[in-house]
């Protein structure tokens, strides 16, 4: 009770926290990837996200598997502007989870130092047609899969640092359903990429 308390107080009087650099200017070329802009979210989802800042790609590696990219940045996590979950969203479209589990990912820090993180590994099915997601929570260079985690990270950084800021990183790749290793090699380019792109992030979002 006392934990929440401090929360709403503080959260209340919290400023937002600026982006770095725009998601916008995230480089369409990256490590081979080529990249082109999306169609703009509608204004009815943009409603629904609240998000501040976004940015949503479609990236090309040179071996010819695709990637979608979406990251959506939230300079403050007041009231009605948190994040939603994914998997809250997928139902809205037809999608449903076939498998949902961590995933270990070994990336590089913006300065190069190796480091590990852990995603959300989803595999989502409409009909015949399958996807595999990845995503994650991030705020001040802290990667979090867990939805409940990240809420209480949000807690406790509102209590000690008077900000909630945080962003949602999505990667989808398609999976051919008429080949027998694709949801393995959807997987690989999905992989490829977010090793490719995580040391970028730093760039942009709030550390």
């Amino acid at each position: 009770m006392l934990a929440t308390g401090s929360y709403l107080a503080h959260a209340a009087k919290a400023e937002p926290t600026p982006i770095r650099q725009p998601l916008s200017s995230l480089p369409l070329t990256i490590d081979g990837w080529s990249g082109q802009r999306s169609q703009d979210l509608s204004a009815e989802i943009l409603a629904v996200l609240r998000v501040d800042d976004y940015v949503t790609r479609v990236y090309q590696s040179p071996a010819g598997g695709g990637v979608g990219l979406y990251v959506g940045y939230h300079a403050t996590q007041r009231q009605g502007a948190s994040i939603h979950s994914p998997l809250n969203c997928l139902p809205g479209g037809g999608w449903t989870p076939a498998s949902q589990a961590y995933l270990p990912i070994q990336v590089r820090t913006p300065d190069g130092g190796p480091r590990t993180i852990e995603v959300n590994r989803v595999v989502i099915e409409r009909g015949l047609d399958r996807q595999l997601v990845l995503y994650w929570y991030q705020s001040r260079d802290r990667v979090v899969a867990s939805e409940y985690w990240g809420k209480f990270y949000s807690v406790t950084d509102a209590i000690r640092y008077n900000r909630t800021d945080a962003a949602l990183v999505r990667v989808i790749a398609p999976v051919d359903h008429e080949q027998p290793e694709a949801l393995r090699q959807a997987e690989q380019y999905a992989v490829d990429f977010v090793q490719a792109m995580f040391p970028l992030l730093g760039n942009h979002l709030p550390s």
